[in-house]
């Protein structure tokens, strides 16, 4: 007797591999300096958002993008500004089509973080300030808020529709 049932099953095992990593756009800013670097016993402000979006590329390819923006100010004066644009090129095999957004926006995102935050931290001390260490992000929870605001802005779920195209 061949073992076939074993190979068929593991052949069909869902699996995924990122293929690339890259910096598709990348700014840092320090407007004000060397007026910005002098020191201070006032706290900076500092406001980081992230975000996450994924398109199929065909054939079982996907891209995820991080996208990362931080500022910091001290009073109204604009200390620096980074925007970070993270890409990643995904092989997913065997996945179910309703697997598929999850893993681009979940999983990839999870695996792929922490070079954005590397990145995001030597430019800010390359930039003369204390490097911006970005706190751990839970992009399951970020997941979540899309799919509810995505049902809540056409009555049916629509977040980041570009993967079901």
């Amino acid at each position: 007797m061949s073992d076939t049932a074993g190979t068929d099953t593991a052949q069909a095992a869902s699996r995924f591999s990122i293929r690339a990593q890259y910096v598709k756009d990348f700014s840092f800013e320090n407007p004000n300096a060397p007026a910005s670097l002098a020191p201070s016993n006032d706290k900076p402000s500092i406001s980081v958002n992230v975000d996450v979006g994924a398109k199929p590329l065909g054939n079982n390819n996907y891209e995820t993008q991080l996208r990362i923006t931080a500022s910091a100010k001290r009073g109204p004066t604009s200390l620096f500004v980074v925007e970070l644009l993270y890409g990643a090129t995904v092989v997913a095999e065997n996945f179910a089509k309703e697997r598929i957004e999850p893993l681009c926006l979940v999983e990839v995102p999870r695996i792929i973080f922490p070079y954005a935050r590397r990145l995001v931290a030597e430019a800010t001390r390359d930039g003369g300030f204390v490097p911006l260490l970005i706190d751990p992000v839970n992009f399951t929870e970020l997941y979540r808020r899309k799919l509810a605001a995505g049902k809540t802005e056409g009555g049916e779920n629509n977040a980041d529709s570009a993967l079901d195209k």
